[in-house]
């Protein structure tokens, strides 16, 4: 029997947006995290450490599924050996020039469209996500021009819950006032993803083939999706106009 979904929520690292590798500015966003620390270590020495100090921190929260806010992230985690008075005023910042080390971050080119017409079709949108920046998502639906379509934006770095703890996605169900049986969700990440969602009860969970996850992720799970897709658009073949 095919659920009546009445809310879509959507991942957006490797889903609504992708990484593109980019040189130039990817040394830049190195130069300018230096530039705003005082850092007077060489860049080998400084990013030897922030990288150590990133997989420790990404190891626990994995294991406790508990995010830390910015503020906690830099002066706890990245760079407690830093003055405080230099990292505190500076931590979205600091996170932003972190994420664009790996590459600029762009919208897939057909997630607008499918986005309005989901919107006219009747659904409602979210986003649930694990990230570490609690402005960028905020900040790109505003550049892009989607923020009209979102009902609800849950992040772990604001709200602490990671995926796939299903509480984070129960969480996005009460906010969007949906029941979670009625609730669909879009991710990438072939374990976590349908983990989270089968556990919190979500009505359909769509998957879609991202390379750059399934390159780092297991490939064997009994759990599974009950749609795979290769294009965002292709969601208008899953979800018609609702009555």
């Amino acid at each position: 029997m095919t659920p009546d979904i009445e809310a879509i929520f959507l991942d957006v690292g490797n889903t609504l947006r992708i990484v593109i590798e980019d040189p130039g500015f990817q040394q830049q966003a190195k130069d300018d995290l230096m530039t705003l620390v005082n850092a007077t270590e060489t860049p080998e020495v400084f990013f030897e450490k922030l990288e150590k100090n990133w997989k420790a921190y990404r190891s626990l929260a994995k294991k406790s599924l508990l995010d830390a806010s910015e503020m906690e992230l830099w002066t706890q985690w990245l760079l407690p050996d830093y003055p405080i008075e230099i990292i505190a005023p500076n931590v979205s910042r600091l996170t932003r020039l972190w994420r664009d080390h790996d590459g600029r971050r762009v919208a897939r080119e057909d997630v607008k469209d499918t986005l309005a017409e989901l919107d006219r079709r009747g659904y409602k949108l979210g986003i649930i996500a694990n990230t570490i920046t609690e402005t960028e998502i905020p900040d790109w639906m505003i550049s892009d021009g989607v923020t009209v379509y979102f009902k609800a934006v849950i992040l772990s770095s604001k709200v602490r819950i990671r995926k796939p703890d299903p509480t984070i996605y129960t969480l996005a169900a009460r906010v969007i006032g949906v029941e979670p049986a009625k609730c669909a969700y879009l991710g990438d990440n072939p374990i976590r993803d349908v983990e989270g969602t089968q556990a919190a009860g979500f009505g359909m969970m769509v998957l879609i083939e991202e390379p750059a996850t399934l390159a780092k992720e297991p490939q064997s799970s009994d759990l599974k999706p009950d749609h795979v897709i290769k294009e965002i658009k292709q969601l208008l073949d899953i979800f018609p106009p609702r009555s």
